[in-house]
């Protein structure tokens, strides 16, 4: 015992074992030099039980990131950042618009390599240049635009590129497809082309392809951008199956709500610098905004009522065929008022985009199609310049955005495509704010004057963060840029107001300086129609819901009494509805 146990042995001082031979006595002695064993760090005894086990593999380190720094040219992306991410747990990775979040998950894909910094997967050092590195290592990353060849089954996707025999046994293939999906609880059939699935599924394809190749550490970039409430359930249920048969996943998403309920931890980075996490339970997702952005934000989006709404929009069996002769609007029709947010609900591709670009005068119609604007009273500050002769209103259709203009209809369109439709990336403020102005000129020289005036005056307001009011705006970030055409649209004093995705991936800070300007349009009068993807944000913020499905009208429902569950059938009526008959 002590100190004794360490001294020289020899035969002869160990006489009261004599018998047990030589081999037996070193045995018996490497014994004495073991150390006992000792409890795990999570408290549980020197031999866990099976379920305790399971417990401990929550604590395990998957990944562990040291000092990573990356830059693209004088922009640092990711600044000295060290993080854990561990098997048994689900990792949400909070930040603003431009914080880095996808930046750092890019280079454990493989996509980005870090200028500075080490990788350790298993504890191990480890070089990851190229996403075939990153599937060695046992990293599958889902990004939110979906890689997949539409012509191509769910099977022929999931083995496409992988090592193997000259010829594809695609029954094996499947079959373990198969297994994997009951394992966790997708649903699919393997032999389903990708051009027949809904967006869900094309997401499962995504999943279980990473899975197939050997993936444990999964790492999923907004995956519910374009789910509905009950396909992200069904997705949030497969993650916790994943989770509990050890695997690490990340998520990188700004629904809050969605990180309150599908998380175990949460890192929060700022400006591309880590700023700490912290156990979800332990946290609220007001704490958890105060650390994204680093003071307190107020998170209620405000709904005052407008007593005294008028008229705006009459849409009637509006049809819209794709260039493919394919129906993207099928007789939808609807009404607009004025002191309203109405919003247009429904999975992405459901006639959204062209519903806008028709009322806009950007897309041919159909016979019998119909939108007619009612104007504002002429004593009214949105009335704009025309007040049509015919008392049932005047007819849009058969317009094109600069004759809808010259009638003098005031309307103003946020387009999804920012930088493509709405704004010209190699030009500045000043200059995209003349393009609604340049017309007005008397002479044929140009007066800039007015749109610097204007540009300055957005930049101010909103809190355009720019070098300068001439710097090319693809400069800008995406939520710059989005402040940017709201501004612009909003000061041609609109009587209609339409936006596509006008928050889409846009941080929280930004997307309520949206918010509160549609709201701001709405009490002047303004018939504000705001296509979303977020239902919560669409719950809250509209004052009726309109739900296409398969671009037919699936429901118009009140967006203070509706519920999440029941926009989320509406969402899926049609289809479900197909596909029974």
């Amino acid at each position: 015992k002590g100190a004794a146990l360490w001294q020289p042995l020899s035969l002869k001082s160990l006489h009261p074992l004599r018998g047990i031979g030589r081999r037996g006595l070193f045995s018996l002695f490497f014994s004495l030099r073991r150390p006992a064993p000792q409890a795990c760090a999570c408290g549980h005894g020197a031999e866990p039980t099976l379920k305790e086990r399971m417990i401990c593999l929550e604590h395990t380190t998957a990944i562990e990131l040291r000092h990573i720094t990356k830059r693209f040219g004088k922009v640092v992306a990711n600044d000295d950042i060290s993080l854990e991410i561990r098997r048994g747990e689900i990792l949400s990775l909070l930040g603003e618009n431009g914080s880095g979040k996808t930046t750092l998950m890019n280079m454990l894909a493989g996509i980005y390599f870090p200028d500075e910094g080490k990788i350790l997967v298993n504890g191990e050092p480890t070089t990851i240049a190229s996403p075939k590195d990153a599937f060695a290592c046992g990293i599958g990353m889902i990004h939110q635009h979906f890689k997949l060849v539409d012509v191509f089954s769910a099977a022929e996707n999931i083995v496409l590129g992988l090592d193997g025999e000259r010829k594809l046994d695609l029954k094996a293939a499947s079959a373990k497809i198969l297994e994997i999906s009951e394992k966790y609880g997708f649903s699919i059939d393997p032999n389903k082309k990708i051009y027949d699935m809904s967006v869900s599924e094309k997401q499962t394809v995504e999943i279980i392809k990473v899975l197939y190749r050997g993936a444990d550490i999964l790492i999923l970039d907004e995956p519910t951008a374009v789910l509905t409430p009950q396909e992200t359930d069904r997705l949030f249920d497969v993650m916790r199956n994943m989770k509990a048969d050890g695997k690490a996943l990340v998520i990188i998403t700004h629904k809050l709500h969605e990180v309150m309920d599908v998380s175990d931890r949460v890192a929060v980075l700022r400006k591309g610098r880590y700023i700490g996490d912290v156990a979800t339970c332990d946290t609220s997702p007001q704490k958890l905004t105060d650390m994204m952005v680093g003071h307190a934000v107020t998170l209620n989006i405000d709904r005052p009522l407008v007593e005294d709404r008028n008229l705006r929009l009459e849409v009637k069996d509006l049809t819209v065929l794709t260039p493919d002769s394919i129906k993207a609007l099928d007789h939808v029709s609807f009404d607009a008022y004025g002191g309203e947010i109405l919003g247009i609900a429904g999975i992405s591709g459901s006639g959204q985009k062209e519903l806008l670009e028709a009322i806009a005068g950007l897309r041919v119609t159909q016979p019998g199609s119909h939108v007619i604007y009612h104007p504002p009273a002429p004593d009214e500050p949105i009335a704009g310049q025309h007040v049509p002769v015919d008392k049932g209103g005047e007819e849009l259709l058969g317009k094109n955005p600069r004759q809808i203009h010259d009638i003098g209809v005031s309307m103003a369109f946020v387009p999804e495509d920012r930088l493509g439709m709405g704004l010209v990336g190699s030009m500045g403020m000043a200059d995209n704010m003349m393009l609604k102005t340049y017309r007005s000129g008397r002479g044929p020289l140009l007066d800039r004057k007015p749109p610097r005036q204007l540009a300055e005056r957005v930049k101010e307001e909103l809190d355009v963060l720019t070098p300068s009011i001439n710097t090319p705006v693809r400069r800008l970030s995406g939520g710059n840029v989005q402040k940017v055409l709201v501004g612009r649209e909003i000061a041609q004093n609109p009587s209609v107001l339409m936006t596509a995705y006008a928050v889409r991936g846009l941080d929280i800070n930004t997307s309520y300086t949206i918010y509160n300007l549609l709201t701001a349009q709405k009490l002047k009068g303004v018939a504000v129609i705001y296509v979303g993807e977020d239902l919560d944000v669409l719950l809250e913020l509209c004052d009726r819901i309109l739900v296409l499905c398969g671009g037919q009208v699936s429901g118009i429902v009140d967006g203070r009494t509706t519920t999440k569950e029941e926009v989320g059938l509406l969402m899926t009526r049609f289809v479900k509805e197909a596909k029974e008959a």
